[in-house]
């Protein structure tokens, strides 16, 4: 009890120097309600923490003091979705034995509501992830890859709605060109487009066709490629479309210490995370709701 009291605690204080969003008018409290968003990218396999003499990374991370953090979370705030934001899969031994299956499993046993799909995802062949599907007690969200023509077909949704307190929450996925990233004979015939016309499309039907109070972007495109203005990135996703209110994006393993504000295709704010890789850190957004309407929102990255 006394360990839970100073995560708890510990929590808490990494928030308050951390927070920032966005705040669109006054609210009174006892009238909103109060979503949390927490989520992870990139974890690839990593189950324990680092280690004491492991240079900037000693002793963080590890699946055991995630699972600490989230259930301290819930029990604050039990309107609550873990999502991960793909390449679950690959960097340490656990995969290369397990295949995936014990990440599968410990996600499950966290109760991760989402996920959408990494390009490592495939390093064991597009076979390879259908094995371990069973594993996952948790759906995975991909609106940009078709995978009629595969073992995946019908395993994967394009969205998921969600509901917490009444509040409507839809979640869709997208993720990055597998041409030339990975090899054609792992993910076969699973079909790629273009993620931010998808995006488009998910986002106007989850608004006026599911009708969401909150939405979603699972990314696994990137944060930003200053290098490569042409390059599709979760900021340039964010100012071509409208109505997402939040990117969770992955693959550049970009650490945000809180989220980006960025204006869509309609001025309005939407903001866009991601929190670094290997389940050093939490991401935790919280969107506050009066009458349905999104009135403000708070976002900080907790280490772990």
């Amino acid at each position: 009890m006394k360990r839970r009291q100073f995560i708890q605690k510990s929590t808490a204080a990494t928030l308050l120097a951390g927070v920032g969003g966005l705040s669109l008018q006054s609210f009174d409290s006892s009238k909103t309600k109060k979503i949390t968003i927490l989520h992870t990218n990139d974890v690839h396999s990593h189950i324990d923490p680092f280690g004491p003499d492991d240079g900037r990374n000693a002793n963080k991370g590890g699946v055991a003091r995630r699972a600490t953090l989230v259930e301290s979370i819930r029990l604050e705030n039990p309107n609550t979705l873990l999502l991960d934001a793909g390449d679950i899969f690959q960097g340490t031994p656990y995969f290369n034995y397990y295949g995936g299956e014990l990440e599968f499993k410990l996600m499950s046993m966290l109760k991760y509501d989402l996920a959408t799909i990494g390009n490592h995802d495939f390093d064991n062949g597009i076979d390879g992830l259908y094995a371990q599907i069973p594993h996952a007690d948790f759906e995975f969200v991909s609106a940009n890859y078709d995978f009629s023509n595969t073992v995946m077909d019908t395993h994967i949704k394009p969205y998921k709605i969600l509901i917490k307190d009444g509040i409507r929450i839809g979640v869709f996925g997208v993720g990055i060109k597998l041409e030339g990233l990975v090899d054609k004979k792992m993910y076969k015939e699973t079909v790629y487009h273009d993620p931010i016309e998808k995006a488009q499309d998910m986002s106007r039907i989850l608004k006026e066709e599911e009708k969401c109070d909150l939405i979603i972007c699972l990314s696994h495109i990137g944060y930003e490629y200053k290098n490569k203005p042409n390059k599709v990135s979760d900021i340039k996703l964010a100012r071509a479309t409208k109505n997402i209110d939040l990117i969770i994006g992955g693959h550049t393993h970009t650490f945000l210490p809180k989220p980006t504000i960025e204006k869509n295709s309609e001025g309005k704010d939407v903001l866009v995370n991601q929190v670094g890789c290997y389940g050093l850190y939490l991401g935790k957004v919280d969107f506050y709701f009066s009458s349905g309407k999104n009135i403000k929102a708070d976002g900080a990255s907790i280490m772990v």
